[in-house]
Order: structure tokens, then sequence, then C-alpha cells
């Protein structure tokens, strides 16, 4: 495969309600779009960069300058087999693992259209339809969250996280459990605590929940295996996890019972096929993470997912919970038994809407083999 063209795009985005994390509160999203086309057929990814550098170190102006600037050049005319070549390609850049993951992930799509495959079935997948499960923002009151709770349960989710930081954290997860006694509940931190806060961390036990996600720095693998040693709910990594070193390094030093894959922050399907097949090795369950991605992120999602080692309930949730329309077609859309149907037609398996994707693009760069275009 020869990639001919690359075109980045920035969209604005703005989410139906306010997301809050332990780090903030989320109302648009800057969204990148990479489209690149081999050999006359495109594919599309997206770099899941935020805005600010809050859950990593990546932003949405530092992947536009990473692409730019070394990425894009180095791959315009580049002649692969698969894409599973484009990591030793870029492997010299350090980091960056969004800005790469947007840029692969969209000739993996490329690839499986070039072959006539879905894309899942191009990634050794095998599930025709994956299980959900839903984040939930931090809310005002527990009584707010409970209402919340309620209202995602109806809709079928069969795994509800909680976005939880000190001050709201003991008493909203009390007061759903009370509520909802049997279901399968889980915590998410985003590295709000240190580990001197083991103690109150503790009290979590009590609640029989299926992991707290992150709850020390986003760089301390040792410290979380020091707190999984004084806590009994399993510890779930995430930002620590940029690799398949990294999940052997967590794993041997017992510092997690899960891990959650998320593409953008691994550096695409190459190295998230690396992580799921350590922790499958290691007998640890994975699940597919989200960060409030467009459809075309969540449709590389639910590919990634149909994998055998993704054994929990991700946070592929349906497109109507984010966005009054989506930029792919038909949205993504959850059962009412809390399940999507994996798409069976080449690629991605969604249609991209090009139309109304160009009318929320504030910016574009092109470059094919003899020129670069850039658009304001």
């Amino acid at each position: 495969m020869k990639i001919e063209m690359i075109t980045l795009r920035e969209l604005r985005m703005r989410l139906k309600t306010p997301f809050e994390t332990s780090f903030g509160v989320t109302q648009e999203r800057r969204i990148l779009l990479v489209e690149l086309a081999a050999d006359g057929v495109s594919g599309w990814g997206e770099i899941t960069s935020l805005e600010s550098p809050l859950f990593n170190s990546e932003t949405t102006d530092t992947a536009w300058h990473v692409i730019s600037d070394y990425i894009a050049p180095v791959l315009i005319g580049k002649e692969v087999s698969t894409a599973t070549e484009l990591p030793a390609l870029l492997a010299g850049f350090r980091g960056h693992e969004m800005a790469k993951a947007g840029v692969e992930n969209a000739l993996w799509d490329a690839e499986a259209q070039q072959k006539g495959v879905p894309l899942h079935t191009l990634l050794r997948g095998s599930r025709q339809e994956i299980v959900c499960g839903v984040s939930l923002g931090i809310r005002e009151t527990p009584q707010h969250l409970v209402v919340k709770v309620r209202e995602e349960l109806e809709s079928g989710y069969q795994r509800i996280k909680l976005k939880v930081k000190p001050g709201k954290d003991v008493a909203f997860v009390a007061a759903v459990r009370k509520e909802f006694p049997e279901i399968l509940l889980s915590v998410d931190a985003n590295s709000a605590y240190e580990l001197k806060d083991a103690p109150h961390l503790r009290k979590l036990d009590e609640f029989r929940l299926l992991m707290i996600e992150q709850p020390l720095q986003w760089d301390e693998i040792h410290s979380h295996a020091k707190l999984q040693a004084l806590i009994n709910t399993p510890i779930c990594l995430d930002e620590c996890i940029t690799n398949a070193r990294h999940a052997q390094t967590a794993i041997e030093l017992a510092a997690c019972r899960i891990i959650n894959i998320k593409l953008g922050r691994v550096g695409g399907h190459t190295s998230a096929r690396q992580v799921h097949d350590v922790c499958r090795e290691h007998g640890i369950p994975v699940w597919c993470g989200g960060m409030l991605e467009s459809g075309i992120g969540r449709a590389h999602n639910i590919a990634m997912s149909t994998q055998p080692g993704f054994t929990l309930p991700g946070d592929v949730s349906a497109s109507q919970r984010y966005w009054a329309e989506d930029v792919i077609e038909p949205e993504v859309e959850v059962s009412r038994s809390g399940t999507i149907r994996v798409p069976q037609t080449p690629g991605l398996g969604f249609r991209v809407k090009r139309n109304f994707i160009e009318r929320l693009t504030c910016r574009s760069r092109t470059w094919t083999a003899t020129r670069a275009v850039v658009s304001a």
C-alpha cells in the first residue's frame, strides 16, 4: 500500500451535557480526524487527545504540531505491506501515542477496505456483538447521581462507572449501591488520590466494586502495587499503561488486576493488540475505555473490543448520549440488553458523513507526495 494522501482536520463538537471528571468539566470537544488515502482507498482515524494536558501530556495542538511537522512528512509516499509496519516507521519519535494512533488507525481502516473485510476481522476479533457499560461524570449530589444511574440502567447498560474525586466519592458510591445492590459497579478516579489516602480508599471495599480505576498518579505503577496490597477492590490501570512493556511491568508488580485499553493512549491498534496479548497470557481481563470520541473513534473502539481478552463491558456507549448528531451513519446504538452489534461491511463498517465533517471543520491540512495544502 502506498500512502498517497493524509488530511488532518480539526472539528468543534459540543457535548449534549457537560462531563465532569476529577480534572475538570468538558463541554466542547476539539476533535482531530485523520483521513489517509492508500492505493485510492480512504481510511479514517481519530486523535483522542484532550484540549489541555490533563489526561496525559498530549493536547489537540501538540498532536496537530507533531503530525504536521514529523509524522505526515515521514509517511507520505511510503509503501507498506500492512498497517502493522507504521509503528516501526514512527519509532524514532518518542511519545505522542495519540497522534500516532490517529494516523495508524486510519491505515488499518484503509487496509481492511482494500482486503474487503471488516476491521474487526483484520484485528483477529471474533465477537459479533460487544457488551457496553457507561461512564458517568461527577454529579452535584448523591441523589442526582442515583437518578442518572437509574436512567442509564433503563437504557440497558451492563456496567455503571462513576467518576470520583476527594469529597465526592464514598457517599456517592454508597447511595448508588444502596439503591442498586446487584449492579456491576466501578469507579474511576483519574489520578485524584495519593498513596497516603489508602485508609480512605479502603472504605470503598464494602461496596463490592468491580474495580477502582487509576486512583493514583498517571505514572506511578509502583505506588499502585503498594495500594493494591492494602485494599481488596481490584485496581484497574489506565493512564499508567501506554504499551505492552508497561502492562508486563504492572502485572509482574501486582499493581493491578484489570487493565483498561484505550486505543489512543497506547498508540493505535498494533500496540493495543500487544497489550491485549500480554494481559490474556497472564489472565488479566481488559476492557475498552473511552475519550469522548466522535463516531469514528467509537467505531475503532468497537472493532478492537471484539478481541477475546475484552471480557468486561467497556465505555463504548451510544452516539446519542454525547452528540446531537454524529459524524457517521448509522450512528452507534446500544440495544436494550446493553450490547452493540459489530458491523460486517469492509473497514470501519460505518459511512463517514463527509459533508457534515466539512461543515464542522475549523482548520485542515493535506499532504500528498508532492505538496502540502493548509486551509484555515
